[in-house]
């Protein structure tokens, strides 16, 4: 038995991490927690996927979009294989003349649910603060369309958003892609296939709470079960609706899940966080690792007693704030030619 970075375990090495009790939940966070249980239980089953599906999209990103004097319309891209995917782009409505960085944004939903204007609320206040352009895309999800359709989804709106820079008013040498939870996970995916095919080069990534690791042989994973928000069990679920009976055999590649990639040199810069009493965390902290291993640029943050998603689900707790505000200041730094410091831990 190995961990994440491929270290040989003891022999009773899942019987000891199996005692270890999960982080406690922030004082702030835990009644949020209470309070969402029966719309948000911690283990998501298949049955439930087509409920979660139904949601409608976040009505406060239409306010938010007028907030910041931006406008919203939507292009329909044509895929590889023929299929449609529609993006949304948010721009000023009188843009400056001059190119402002690009974001492209993937959203979460554990590879089964979601759609574009999830999360993307983060990264709009960029259209007023850096006259940004972002790019929102409606990937297919799992398991009507398997591995490997959304991550292809992605690079593709991340050709177009390219190709695209002069009519966007985007300047082609500031292009980031973000994303959270499984939309995190495709974001670090797209990176590396840009830089295995030679694609678009990339400024920076913003991976929030990443899915990308399908082997589920970490403590975080055992220890995150049946308690909080996406547990152990929601997360196999989801891997193994984008890979089928691929789940956790050695012939997965490192885009589809990153923490298979080997070779992590030639990658942007990177904004990894997670919360502490989240799957996701050691994952995400061994990626951050094995990037500063190969001599890249990451930031890495653990928000102790942070369970997946708290940013979304409580905003304006202390905690959703400072993650925020870390994410924020990376970007504003990546983004005004100061490089980002790859030395928080």
């Amino acid at each position: 038995m190995h961990d994440a970075e491929g270290t040989k375990l003891p022999d009773d090495a899942w019987r000891i991490m199996s005692v270890h009790p999960a982080p406690p939940f922030d004082p702030e966070l835990a009644p949020v927690l209470a309070a969402i249980a029966d719309r948000v239980p911690p283990t998501l089953t298949l049955e439930m996927v087509p409920r979660f599906r139904a949601l409608p999209a976040d009505p406060s990103v239409g306010g938010l979009v007028d907030a910041v004097g931006a406008v919203h319309d939507e292009r329909s891209l044509r895929s590889d294989d023929g299929a449609e995917i529609v993006v949304s782009v948010f721009r000023r409505a009188v843009r400056s003349g001059y190119g402002g960085p690009g974001i492209l944004y993937l959203h979460g939903g554990g590879m089964l649910f979601g759609n574009r204007f999830g999360g993307v609320q983060a990264y709009l206040p960029l259209i007023e603060s850096h006259d940004g352009v972002v790019v929102a895309v409606e990937y297919r999800l799992a398991p009507e369309h398997p591995d490997p359709i959304p991550l292809e989804d992605g690079y593709g709106a991340l050709c177009w958003m390219s190709d695209s820079a002069a009519e966007l008013g985007i300047d082609p040498a500031r292009l980031l892609i973000a994303g959270q939870s499984a939309g995190a996970g495709l974001a670090a995916g797209v990176a590396l296939l840009a830089r295995e095919r030679g694609g678009p080069v990339l400024r920076g990534q913003v991976l929030v709470s990443p899915m990308l690791d399908d082997r589920d042989e970490t403590v975080s994973t055992r220890q995150v079960d049946r308690i909080g928000v996406w547990d152990r069990q929601s997360n196999l679920l989801g891997w193994s609706a984008l890979l089928g009976d691929r789940r956790g055999r050695p012939d997965v590649g490192g885009p589809t899940a990153p923490a298979r990639a080997v070779d992590l040199t030639g990658l942007p810069p990177a904004f990894i966080s997670a919360g502490s009493s989240e799957v996701f965390r050691d994952e995400a902290v061994a990626f951050a690792s094995r990037i500063w291993a190969c001599g890249g640029v990451a930031e890495l943050h653990v928000w102790p007693g942070g369970f997946h998603g708290f940013e979304n689900f409580a905003p304006q707790a202390a905690l959703s704030l400072a993650a925020a505000a870390a994410r924020d200041g990376w970007l504003h730094r990546l983004l005004s030619d100061v490089p980002p410091d790859d030395s928080a831990a």
